[in-house]
């Protein structure tokens, strides 16, 4: 996984701007510790930043390949996962290859097919290649938005990165948050918007989109969509399709010239991942497969179980080391380290996060790099196949807005008598309404199978994409490229279309996934009780943000005070969160992870200098 970053401007000459496109990638060093490249030319600026996983000889950056006098050049970051598959059409074609990494395979496939070339594709990306003959740059990110792509068009001119401090590096972007912006963090917030960077004049290409930057223009283009078909298959044939797509996947990410591990949490998803990648690694004489786990210090004293959180994941992580044989590490976290990195995460993401839902992630891929380069995870299968409480409770399926982010009337009380009267009503049903209308349906379908279909589509479109963002970014700030074998796209087209009684089968959250998954995991990992990423139950972490937050409310020049309701926030800090009685966002977003929120919001304004333009 890597880093990339761009300008292209047809007005001036770029050449002497070469120190700007040094300190743009510079920004993205983490994503990219192994190695670093720039294209210079007159009109376009390309950057690079490199880790290392496959070919590390012939996959170099930027890459430049010349076809008769027409040259093209390409800055990439992410994975192709049927790169043999993509390889051996280009070859038929009459192409010839001087690498086997798959950079060189898309660049070929661009050339052969321009923007068609990203329907051959399965995996996760973000790239650009400058078109030289054609004088334009093509922009592209993978369908579900995995691996992230910012830019910003001004001055006649494009700038782009895989991050946003990569685009706040160019002398003519500055860290200005509009209005739009702060609907965005104070309504959406975790999460965003579709192709929204929150500050003014940042967008990002949205997920299964392209764009193309010409002298006579911007075309985005949306390249692959969710589909409304009927699904004619048996019930025996949907478990077994099920089945084949989801090893098919994991067996294709376990592709790497660098240690792979997995993550695992005793779940039904990243237990079958571990599984599988057990098998491959034995067949083909890996070693012993790499396993970690998360926890927190004396979280058994202090665990209490509930509707989202039923049961700790200790117990069940145990039973699947002993049925893998894997070598694992339960990486414990420590409560000062994961209150201190707040400050890590935000700048991870660049935006205010998931609170300590981040930083333990931050801590935890600090830990596992040590042993591996690459690791692959669960997330996604929820949001596929149906894992969250929303999708079963019926208050929630008719609730007519995000079923995890029902709290904007609280959102609201927090804000100070200025901000007070920002439309967050209106913004997050305005993003709301708009994803409905998108929603493919069947003719004929009930009016609980439609409603099915709008959750299963903001879960793919809104709660994943947030998830995704959150690993991408803990991940790469810790040079750990993360693969997410259930975010593969033929799942996500399979899985949209299956009937809802057969994936909620035997009355149970992802019933389905668990039939497919029959003779691959243990018995009581198939019927384990769906449970989320774990949170600490510390009041030692509680204590910690508490004193954190008064210590910014007593300080005159805590940026965060002048948006922000003094009376409301200091009884949250008081009491700990509990006289906030709403998630923030998601499940786990209660109590001391909301204060650890107002924590990151704070830190954001202050390190990026925020400006507030209101």
């Amino acid at each position: 996984m890597c880093g990339i970053t761009g300008w292209v401007d047809f007005s001036k000459n770029l050449i002497a701007n070469k120190e700007i496109i040094e300190d743009m990638t510079d920004t993205l060093s983490r994503r990219g510790p192994d190695s670093y490249g720039y294209y210079v030319n007159k009109e376009v600026l390309l950057g690079h930043r490199r880790l290392i996983v496959v070919d590390p000889e012939g996959g170099v950056q930027p890459m430049i390949k010349i076809i008769g006098n027409k040259k093209y050049v390409i800055v990439y970051n992410g994975e192709i996962y049927n790169t043999e598959e993509v390889r051996k059409r280009l070859l038929d074609r009459g192409h010839s290859f001087s690498s086997y990494s798959d950079t060189e395979v898309l660049l070929t496939a661009y050339i052969e097919w321009k923007e068609e070339c990203l329907q051959y594709i399965n995996g996760i990306f973000a790239f650009a290649i400058w078109d030289e003959d054609n004088r334009n740059v093509f922009l592209a990110r993978d369908r579900l938005g995995i691996k992230p792509l910012f830019y910003s068009i001004k001055n006649n001119s494009i700038v782009f990165g895989s991050e946003i401090k990569a685009l706040l590096a160019h002398p003519e972007i500055q860290p200005k948050v509009d209005r739009d912006g702060l609907l965005e963090i104070f309504g959406l917030g975790p999460s965003r918007s579709l192709g929204s960077g929150v500050f003014k004049d940042v967008l990002e290409i949205p997920p299964a989109c392209y764009l193309i930057y010409s002298k006579t223009g911007t075309r985005l283009r949306e390249y692959w969509k969710l589909r409304a078909v009927n699904h004619a298959e048996s019930f025996k044939t949907t478990i077994e399709h099920t089945r084949h797509l989801v090893v098919d996947a994991i067996e294709r990410q376990l592709v790497s010239d660098v240690p792979v591990c997995t993550f695992l949490s005793g779940g039904l998803d990243s237990s079958a991942i571990s599984v599988l990648a057990g098998e491959v690694f034995k067949r083909e004489s890996r070693g012993r497969l790499k396993t970690f786990s998360i926890d927190y210090i004396e979280n058994d004293k202090y665990f209490k179980a509930n509707d989202f959180q039923p049961n700790s994941d200790s117990y069940w992580v145990k039973q699947m080391v002993n049925f893998i044989g894997s070598e694992h590490q339960n990486i414990v976290i420590d409560n000062d380290k994961l209150a201190s990195a707040l400050k890590e995460s935000v700048i991870a993401r660049d935006l205010p996060g998931m609170a300590d839902i981040d930083s333990s992630l931050y801590l935890f891929c600090k830990q596992v790099r040590k042993k591996a380069v690459v690791a692959l995870s669960g997330e996604c299968a929820d949001e596929i196949f149906g894992g969250y409480p929303w999708y079963t409770k019926q208050e929630d399926i008719y609730c007519n807005t995000f079923p995890w982010s029902k709290s904007i009337d609280e959102r609201r009380k927090i804000l100070s008598k200025d901000f007070s009267k920002l439309p967050l009503e209106e913004y997050v049903a305005s993003k709301y309404k708009e994803s409905i209308k998108n929603v493919p349906k069947l003719e004929g379908e009930s009016s609980i199978e439609q409603k099915m279909r709008e959750m299963f589509y903001l879960n793919i479109k809104w709660f994943m994409i947030t998830l995704l963002n959150r690993k991408d970014r803990m991940s790469m700030a810790n040079s750990l490229e993360v693969r997410v074998p259930y975010a593969d796209h033929r799942i996500v087209e399979y899985g949209f279309n299956i009937p809802m009684e057969m994936k909620f089968c035997d009355g149970i959250e992802k019933g389905l996934l668990r039939k497919a998954l029959k003779g691959i995991l243990p018995d009581e990992i198939i019927q384990r009780k769906k449970s989320p990423y774990p949170k600490t139950h510390h009041p030692e972490y509680t204590r910690l943000v508490k004193m954190w937050m008064i210590e910014i409310l007593n300080q005159n020049n805590s940026p965060i005070l002048k948006l922000i309701d003094l009376d409301k926030v200091r009884e949250i800090v008081l009491t700990g969160g509990a006289s906030y009685t709403k998630p923030w966002f998601g499940q786990l977003m209660t109590g001391p992870q909301l204060i650890a929120y107002l924590i990151q919001l704070n830190i954001w304004l202050k390190e990026y200098n925020v400006e507030i333009i209101y």
